[in-house]
């Protein structure tokens, strides 16, 4: 199959190779010159591709994919299919689908979960769409998803895609807190000798044994008590949106509102629990981290 892949960061690139090397066609556009794009603008990019065409976008939420999407709704045709697979809040995937649906071209939301180590582990992907179009790009999902038989949901229409990446992001801020909060614990007592050998104990045949707790053993490892990352982590905007949306739902998110509270503090102290945070962010993800 073949499709467009705008955006060639840090996840984009990667998407796009693992696509090749899946025995896809894809053809990147990227603003940057040194991204290793094959196009140099999206007329070129839209040219390249035979109708039905599938473009991928992959650029950040907010005016980044309000004027991707814009130019797009100009230069596909009618039958072609737009897949934002950011961190676009849902709200606005459903925005966008109505605004192309005027010109005749269909719309998916995709969230995507893999970081740094989708191009070899697999993309977990969250799809919002019609039944016809998440069908009809299914080769392009199987081709990033993790080998088996998880990674991969038609959560439903438009807009369920984002939803569920926003609370899977909303649970991810959970979980890293606790492990910050747990390493903290550990690294202050005067009882335990060894924070990291405990952790990299629990890896195994416990209940709390997960990828972040590996994450967190393979960040301890390259940066002994974390002592050259800053205690200072970002927070991207899900976890705010889910929290705002619990609100107006009447569902209480107590654990998600106190890991954001503490991204938000961080940025006034330097606390070894964040620290845990801003390394696990930095583990999966590629985010940047600030040096102490």
């Amino acid at each position: 199959m073949k499709i467009g892949m705008i955006g060639l960061g840090r996840m984009g690139g990667n998407m796009a190779t693992r696509l090749r090397n899946g025995g896809h066609e894809v053809v990147g556009y990227d603003m940057s010159a040194d991204s290793g794009r094959d196009v140099d603008s999206l007329e070129a990019l839209v040219g390249a591709l035979g109708a039905p065409r599938v473009v991928w976008v992959m650029v950040p939420a907010g005016t980044p994919t309000d004027s991707t999407v814009d130019r797009l709704s100009r230069l596909l045709e009618p039958g072609d299919l737009v897949v934002d697979g950011g961190n676009t809040r849902y709200r606005e995937d459903q925005r966008h689908a109505k605004e192309l649906e005027q010109h005749g071209i269909h719309f998916m939301d995709v969230g995507t979960s893999g970081g740094v180590w989708g191009v070899t582990e697999g993309y977990a992907l969250m799809a919002g769409g019609s039944d016809e179009d998440y069908e009809h790009i299914k080769p392009i999902f199987e081709a990033l998803k993790p080998q088996g038989d998880s990674g991969l949901v038609h959560a439903g229409p438009v807009g369920a895609g984002h939803y569920v990446k926003m609370i899977h992001n909303g649970i991810e801020y959970g979980m890293m807190q606790a492990l910050g909060e747990g390493y903290a614990m550990l690294d202050a007592s005067d009882l335990v000798d060894n924070p990291r050998d405990v952790c990299d104990s629990w890896r195994e045949g416990t209940v709390v044994r997960s990828w972040l707790l590996d994450l967190l053993v393979r960040a301890l490892d390259a940066d002994k008590d974390l002592e050259h990352i800053a205690g200072r982590a970002q927070e991207t905007g899900e976890a705010k949106w889910m929290i705002e949306d619990g609100l107006n739902m009447g569902v209480p998110l107590p654990v998600t509102a106190a890991s954001l509270f503490a991204r938000q503090n961080s940025q006034l102290d330097d606390p070894m629990t964040m620290k845990v945070v801003a390394a696990l962010r930095n583990q999966f993800g590629g985010h940047a981290v600030d040096k102490a």
